[in-house]
């Protein structure tokens, strides 16, 4: 049995806003171990037995922050593999092409099993199980959701009516069940409803299916995204030497219709099963689930970081720099980070969504953007910014370079402050040691490398008329990121 573990690695995480950006959404949160959501998603499905690759689904942009991400926790060198969208599609279209993918590599007959990249499961052992049951059904030919047992009425999920006079049995033990129908979020007395039945299930994002299952289900209820995902795969196929990172092409990516796998195919086919399972799921889609993974103190407060608090009850802190201070407050959360602070009522924590597409509509980059922003090289953070300038502090990993790049309305003055810099500065190429620096004019090709062993740190002050991020020409770019 051939299963390719498929992480959808998409979407903004908004309601987790500041944390969660666009360049640094909800998956790559680093949580109390120090892992993040998507770390615990690929050891999650790597460790399964007789998994040999891990294929991930996610933007372009991403690409180097996720192979730092599995190359930190990847112990078994497990073969990774990435289909890369230029821009979010929603889920039907990354399960097209997805499927289209593995039926090339691994034939038709091979399993996906769909996971998601920011949810939590604590309990392996039954996941795993879970697992094994839903591979089972789905070599009948069936697509596979994995039920959450549900322990409240929670109004936050959709939910799955298993048909339980239609059992899935296999060696006298029922497997699953023919799935009834899916429902959307509920009202809390009809959540209470499904509760009390026994009959629904947390739909919990996660199914898995064959390859030609997938294809077969999306040719019958969505066959414009199959038949768009096909022309995107083979047009995208054109341009890449190595299939196991696939980058779509945009003009024919964009062809293809946005919408959710549930709406396109889940919820129009007969063709579909439901496992029940106690995995220890938890969707953390908001600040008041967050606040849940850190232990309440006496009062109720629970703290990440830095916090001093007084007289307050119920609250929710996370500072990892400054310290907060509260007095008299209660059922609040705090969020600090280095440009940004949230502070909301904790039963208004959905709306924070609405900052972020506020944020966004505005032009403001908080909803992008980190104060430290990871790029394929290191990082670079941004220490002062004001009219005609921009300080910076960049880290540039060992072995690692810039673009060969240029500006048009900025110089840069580049001071080393520790490791060696070789700088290309027009027709010049030469090293920088730490306490020496370099001036870059405008209008001149230049280019930062680290031919050391360690980090190479260095401060950069910007000057011009115009300092933002997007003022810049790649002429050439080790990581691919030269567009036509």
């Amino acid at each position: 049995m051939n299963i390719i573990p498929t992480i959808l690695c998409g979407g903004a995480g908004s309601r987790l806003w500041p944390v969660s950006r666009e360049l640094h959404p909800k998956p790559f949160i680093r949580l109390a171990d120090n892992e993040s959501f998507l770390q615990k998603s690929f050891i999650r499905g790597a460790i399964l037995p007789n998994v040999t690759e891990v294929l991930t689904v996610t933007n372009r942009e991403l690409l180097f922050k996720t192979k730092d991400d599995y190359r930190e926790v990847n112990q078994t060198n497990t073969k990774t593999s990435f289909l890369l969208e230029p821009f979010g599609r929603n889920t039907a279209a990354a399960v097209a092409l997805a499927a289209l993918y593995v039926a090339k590599q691994h034939g038709e007959e091979a399993i996906l099993l769909i996971l998601t990249a920011d949810h939590l499961i604590s309990d392996q052992a039954a996941f795993q199980q879970a697992v094994t049951n839903a591979s089972l059904i789905a070599q009948t030919g069936k697509i596979v959701t994995f039920g959450i047992q549900p322990h409240a009425p929670e109004t936050g999920y959709g939910y799955i009516e298993a048909n339980q006079a239609k059992p899935i049995n296999k060696n006298n033990s029922t497997l699953g069940y023919e799935v009834a129908r899916f429902v959307e979020k509920p009202d809390l007395p009809t959540a209470q409803a499904y509760v009390d039945s026994g009959k629904f299930y947390w739909n919990s994002g996660m199914f898995c299916a064959k390859a030609n299952t997938l294809l077969t289900e999306l040719q019958s209820h969505a066959p414009d995204i199959l038949s768009t995902a096909k022309s995107c795969f083979e047009a995208s196929l054109k341009n890449n030497t190595d299939i196991t990172q696939v980058e779509f092409e945009a003009n024919s990516f964009a062809n293809v219709p946005s919408n959710s796998i549930d709406y396109a195919v889940m919820e129009k086919s007969t063709n579909v099963a439901v496992i029940p399972c106690d995995i220890g799921w938890n969707d953390i889609g908001a600040w008041d689930a967050m606040s849940t993974l850190t232990k309440a103190d006496e009062d109720g407060n629970r703290v990440t970081g830095k916090a001093m608090l007084n007289n307050s009850k119920n609250c929710y802190i996370q500072s990892n720099s400054r310290l907060v201070a509260t007095v008299g407050l209660e059922n609040i959360i705090i969020v600090d980070t280095p440009d940004a602070v949230l502070v909301a009522d904790k039963n208004q924590v959905q709306n924070v969504k609405d900052i972020y597409n506020r944020l966004k509509q505005e032009g403001n980059e908080a909803y992008k953007l980190h104060q430290t922003v990871h790029r394929p090289w290191g990082n670079y953070t941004t220490l002062e910014e004001g009219e005609r300038f921009k300080i910076k502090r960049i880290v540039v990993k060992p072995g690692q370079r810039l673009s060969l790049q240029m500006h048009h309305h900025r110089s840069e003055h580049w001071v080393v402050v520790s490791g060696m810099a070789k700088v290309t500065n027009g027709e010049k190429e030469f090293f920088v040691s730490p306490n020496e620096s370099t001036f870059i004019p405008a209008g001149t090709n230049h280019r930062l490398e680290n031919p050391g062993v360690l980090d190479l740190v260095m401060i950069e002050v910007q000057s011009g008329d115009y300092v933002g991020e997007d003022d810049i020409l790649r002429i050439d770019d080790t990581y691919g990121r030269i567009r036509k």
